[in-house]
């Protein structure tokens, strides 16, 4: 079986110098479902950036990214903007038009979709993420929470066979971060989707993933299942700041 993402010895310095990438090699096989967990500042968002063609950083990379066997460029590519979604961690750089029924449009519509099937796809999402009544509503006026439920709706609308996410949950209040991650979850069982999540807090994501990969100072330093890492000591001693990895 071919591996949904495949990362080989990724390298990567910003064009100030800073190394983000220190040899990053990672794996995600489809429909598996994947935490990449680390402190503030380890690599982790500019590590998800280089999966998604038209987002890579600026910088100097070597090793690659493989998607499905295939090489990603930095390229905006029309293919791998429909089979790999991104949903940011800030809502607001992501929501792009006025109003809820056309974010969702959107998406299907920067991909050349036809339009009887844009209008089947964004009734289906609607539905499917409980936005019906908001259907009609400025995206200025949703809630941080709402807003970033329509952004992964906005994702899960292409029909993604893989979903990178980056701190979803943040600045969301618990009963918010309940209801996403549950929706995730929900998202990848119905589906079939791979998903790769980005989370500073573990516990966060320990029951609903199969693997984590603790990244620490551009290196991934442990990887394995939640009940693995949760007792690792290389990974508490990562956490607790004590040394680089």
């Amino acid at each position: 079986m071919v591996d949904m993402i495949q990362i080989n010895d990724l390298k990567f310095s910003y064009p100030d110098g800073s190394a983000a990438l220190r040899g990053v090699s990672l794996s995600v096989k489809p429909g598996e479902f994947v935490t990449l967990c680390g402190l503030s500042g380890c690599g982790k968002s500019t590590l998800l950036r280089l999966m998604k063609p038209g987002l890579f950083p600026r910088g100097e990379l070597s090793g690659d990214v493989r998607f499905l066997g295939r090489k990603l460029t930095s390229e905006p590519d029309r293919d791998a903007a429909a089979k790999i979604g991104f949903v940011m961690q800030d809502p607001e750089a992501q929501t792009v038009t006025d109003k809820v029924w056309h974010e969702l449009a959107f998406s299907c519509e920067s991909v050349g979709m036809e339009r009887n099937e844009i209008r089947r796809r964004v009734g289906e999402m609607a539905g499917y993420f409980g936005l019906e009544e908001l259907f009609d509503k400025p995206t200025d006026a949703l809630s941080g929470g709402q807003k970033q439920l329509l952004c992964l709706a906005s994702a899960a609308v292409l029909h993604p066979e893989l979903l990178l996410l980056d701190e979803p949950a943040a600045g969301m209040n618990p009963s918010e971060t309940a209801e996403l991650t549950e929706t995730i979850r929900r998202i990848r069982d119905e589906f079939n989707i791979a998903v790769l999540l980005i989370e500073h807090d573990m516990s966060l994501v320990m029951g609903i993933c199969e693997g984590i990969a603790v990244l620490n100072f551009g290196r991934i330093i442990a990887k394995g299942t939640p009940d693995e890492i949760r007792d690792n000591p290389q990974v508490i001693e990562a956490y607790l700041g004590k040394k680089e990895g």
